[in-house]
């Protein structure tokens, strides 16, 4: 999610590199994780005492150009008057032990995400309470069906991954933006034939309040059908002084849950997803509904909610290097608590990424198209210097490496 609003795009990440392999005993969301490329297998190490390791990671930047900017006496709703630029994105090193009773995961670096909509941001690794460690988590694994984890892990919300090479697209939607990230807690998965069940209780949002429990169900019909349904709540309220996601201009120490929405840390999610691959051709449409009840002592002073659906599209070109990727969204918030761009705001999106693949290399380009059928309640700005317009395009281009 965002908590730096008009500034920092979501950040929710599933704790694994596109290049790793995961047992199922230690999966904590792997089976609807979306999959971007064919990423080299992850390089194998002796680790002596510990066992066999693996090492996979990755790193990417991309150029972008913006409509929709301002100027520099208003900013408008991208709050930004920089039409065209470049950013690094992501640069992530993963150490995992996969096998025996005691496993592990490692992985460090910096990490960014473009919400369509938004404007592009620094990568930081100052976001979460860890600093650097992005995901760092031991897992117990006592049969092949069961597993426990326990530390900073990922969150159990939606299709979308905080690793952009996770993904079809460079550019996340809306649902995206409005999810929970890493955070501190325990994990416990369990797999019965073709149901995956995993529960989450920790400090969601990485408030190191612990109070926040998530759930995902998936049900694997046959190889290519799935459903997946996920939920998670607060379970008492988190005050406005406790901390949450920093970003590269707001260290985490300086972030707080007054300053960026109260909404966001004291909600409840449910939503699904179902995944349809045939041939070539991966569909998956998803709806999310999030909301917060009223709670003076947060500051949230009437009933607030945000509604997104959106239909995510992957198909690859025989064996040739090219894929395409892309999808559709809606989304509409509803009360006085800010989602996504302002209170009130709703529209439409489309994305679409055509992607070349060479073994460890990737480039992409990615072109978003977002309409705003309503700007937010009166007096929300929108885009453009005159602060009116509807319309916002962005086009990035993307390069890097896996291994």
């Amino acid at each position: 999610m965002s908590l730096d609003h008009s500034r920092t795009p979501g950040r929710r990440n599933r704790t694994r590199l596109i290049a790793a392999s995961f047992g199922a005993a230690i999966s904590l969301c792997a089976l609807q994780s979306a999959q971007a490329f064919n990423g080299p297998s992850a390089i194998k190490i002796d680790g002596g005492p510990l066992g066999p390791l693996q090492l996979s990671g990755g790193a990417d930047g991309y150029m972008y150009a913006l409509s929709g900017t301002g100027n520099s006496t208003n900013s408008g709703l991208l709050t930004t008057d920089k039409s065209t630029g470049a950013e690094f994105m992501n640069g992530q090193i993963e150490v995992q032990k996969t096998s025996g009773l005691v496993q592990f995961t490692i992985q460090v670096g910096s990490n960014n995400s473009l919400t369509l909509g938004t404007k592009p941001t620094a990568t930081s690794v100052q976001t979460f309470s860890t600093g650097p460690l992005y995901a760092g988590y031991i897992t117990l694994a006592p049969t092949k069906n069961f597993s426990i984890s326990v530390g900073q892990i990922g969150s159990l919300e939606g299709y979308e991954s905080g690793i952009d090479w996770n993904n079809a697209n460079v550019l996340t939607t809306d649902l995206f933006y409005v999810e929970n990230s890493q955070s501190r807690g325990v994990s416990a998965t369990y797999t019965m034939g073709p149901v995956s069940a995993s529960v989450t209780f920790g400090d969601g949002f990485d408030t190191g309040v612990f109070n926040f429990l998530q759930g995902l169900v998936t049900y694997s019909f046959n190889d290519n059908n799935a459903l997946s349904v996920f939920g998670a709540t607060n379970l008492g309220h988190t005050g406005l002084l406790a901390n949450t996601y920093g970003s590269a201009t707001t260290p985490y120490n300086q972030s707080t849950v007054g300053s960026n929405g109260a909404n966001y840390i004291n909600s409840t999610m449910i939503g699904g997803y179902y995944s349809y691959t045939h041939g070539n051709l991966n569909l998956v449409p998803e709806v999310q509904y999030v909301y917060a009840k009223p709670d003076q002592k947060v500051g949230i002073s009437k009933f607030t909610s945000n509604f997104g659906a959106a239909l995510f599209a992957d198909y690859a070109f025989g064996k040739s290097p090219y894929s395409l990727g892309g999808w559709v969204e809606y989304f509409s918030s509803n009360g006085p608590g800010f989602w996504f761009l302002n209170p009130g705001a709703q529209g439409y999106g489309l994305s679409v990424t055509p992607t070349w693949q060479n073994k460890n290399l990737f480039v992409r380009g990615d072109l978003g198209l977002l309409h705003l059928t309503k700007v937010g309640y009166a007096g929300s700005t929108g885009y453009g210097a005159n602060g009116t317009g509807r319309n916002q395009a962005t086009f990035v281009v993307e390069a890097g490496v896996l291994f």
